[in-house]
């Protein structure tokens, strides 16, 4: 029990931090700035990358995640979590993007880029089989396929949830739906998974 008051006490503070960090950004803080892009750049690229299956793309989105932070900042409220409005951002630009189907022009330079990040990924410590590595391979790409194959707006809510562990009232604020609507999305989309990952159980 103590344990897990202990994580609530340092995630609550975390939370406070970036909201301070952000309230320093409003009042002309610099360096605030660049500690929170130190912290949330990884997690936001991660998050881009799985929604837009295109790391350049990804990047590229990325930047304009923080530029549009940075020219907010003197508008910010610490209404929600910063991690909420970021993510806000993220997932409306993903969407966009998606929406406009720019992806498809890319679908070719993508497969090829997913084949060169597949090989470089994961370098074990321990030297496994070539047949467990193909196997693992095979598995993760399969997941991978199957959640970029949800409808987009699912595909958001999986990632937020399984990835970046937002909770239902977080991912609600990045979607701007209710939380019945997140709860709805995640069960169809976990639905779906379910169904077409069933044979790698």
């Amino acid at each position: 029990m103590k344990t897990g008051v202990q994580q609530t006490v340092v995630g609550v503070a975390a939370l406070e931090h970036d909201a301070q960090l952000m309230l320093r950004v409003r009042e002309g803080d610099q360096a605030s700035f660049g500690l929170l892009l130190e912290k949330y750049r990884a997690p936001v690229v991660h998050f881009l990358y799985r929604m837009v299956q295109n790391q350049a793309v990804a990047e590229e989105l990325a930047q304009e995640v923080f530029l549009r932070v940075y020219r907010s900042r003197t508008s910010y409220e610490p209404a929600a979590r910063f991690t909420t409005w970021l993510f806000r951002i993220a997932t409306h630009l993903a969407l966009n993007w998606l929406r406009d189907g720019k992806h498809e022009r890319l679908q070719e330079r993508l497969d090829e880029e997913g084949e060169g990040q597949t090989v470089r990924r994961d370098v074990p410590d321990r030297r496994p089989s070539a047949e467990q590595i193909l196997l693992k391979r095979v598995r993760r790409d399969e997941i991978r396929a199957a959640i970029a194959a949800l409808p987009a707006k699912q595909r958001a809510a999986v990632l937020m949830h399984k990835y970046q562990e937002m909770d239902y009232a977080q991912i609600a604020g990045a979607l701007g739906c209710s939380e019945s609507a997140v709860k709805s999305l995640l069960f169809r989309a976990y639905e779906t998974l379910r169904a077409r990952l069933r044979r790698l159980a």
